[in-house]
């Protein structure tokens, strides 16, 4: 076993920088690269531009992908949030036989290979006739964006008091009122949480889309057709937008869990 020494603690670290570095040097090229003024990807950029965000915000293809992007991983999210909500919350609060089988029935799609799932969505759509479709698309993101709202809200289930349910029962509370009135004020950033981890989830899938979508295409999807027949520096602009967008959604997870978390601490 493994001490707690320095040459530990040190290669630890080190360890730590090389897989931060690892992965943030494919962002250093991606990023510069898209404000480049060359026809072509190069690196370094021989010149600042604006062209390739010009060119995508300009090109109605892939403002139509955005708008289908953003309306799946919508609908997506807020229904994984729905039915992984009350899945976890029968999970941490239920005793009953095959609880965890059933838990690990909903966390498969995080577990078993994406190709796999990708090909059982296929099959499963097509026997109902939803293949190709906006639903069966929608159905599909949800699924695989279940087990992300599982993980983060059954951590705040888990930590939260039953006693304070409990007392709201006790006064007459029904159990949609003390749901509305009592669990979810005190759940509340993580719900948000979860909710942001099951739209960036949605947004950025791409093997699933690709075996689903049918005519729909969404970006990553439109990305990947476009290296497949050209490489288009258009894609490090949009691999730029989605970069931000991640980073300042996680941003905003961590500052609202941080500032849920001051506040526990000042009210214990």
């Amino acid at each position: 076993m493994i001490g707690n020494t320095p040459w530990t603690r040190r290669l630890l670290t080190a360890a730590g920088y090389f897989g931060l570095a690892f992965l943030t040097v494919p962002l250093l090229i991606v990023i510069p690269m898209s404000f480049s003024s060359a026809r072509a990807l190069t690196f370094p950029p021989p010149g600042l531009s604006l062209r390739w965000y010009e060119a995508f915000f300009g090109d109605s293809r892939w403002m139509e992908a955005m708008a289908t992007s953003a309306s799946v991983a919508a609908i997506s999210s807020v229904a994984a949030l729905l039915l992984g909500g009350l899945a976890v919350y029968g999970l941490r609060r239920g005793n009953f036989i095959g609880r965890g089988p059933a838990e690990g029935n909903f966390m498969a799609p995080l577990i078993v290979p994406t190709i796999i799932t990708a090909i059982a969505l296929y099959l499963g759509l097509a026997k109902v006739g939803l293949l190709g479709s906006f639903l069966g698309l929608v159905m599909a993101h949800t699924i695989l964006n279940v087990p992300l709202v599982i993980m983060v809200l059954g951590v705040a289930i888990r930590e939260f008091d039953h006693r304070i349910e409990q007392v709201a029962w006790s006064l007459g509370a029904s159990w949609t009122y003390t749901m509305r009135k009592v669990v979810l004020p005190n759940l509340a950033p993580s719900v948000f949480a979860a909710w942001i981890f099951a739209f960036i989830g949605s947004f950025d899938e791409v093997i699933v889309t690709s075996f689903i979508a049918g005519k729909y295409e969404t970006v990553p999807k439109k990305m990947f057709n476009e290296l497949i027949l050209e490489v288009n520096p258009t894609i490090t602009a949009v691999a730029t937008l989605l970069i931000a967008f991640t980073v300042l959604a996680l941003a905003a997870v961590a500052f609202i869990l941080g500032r849920a978390g001051k506040l526990k601490q000042t009210l214990v």
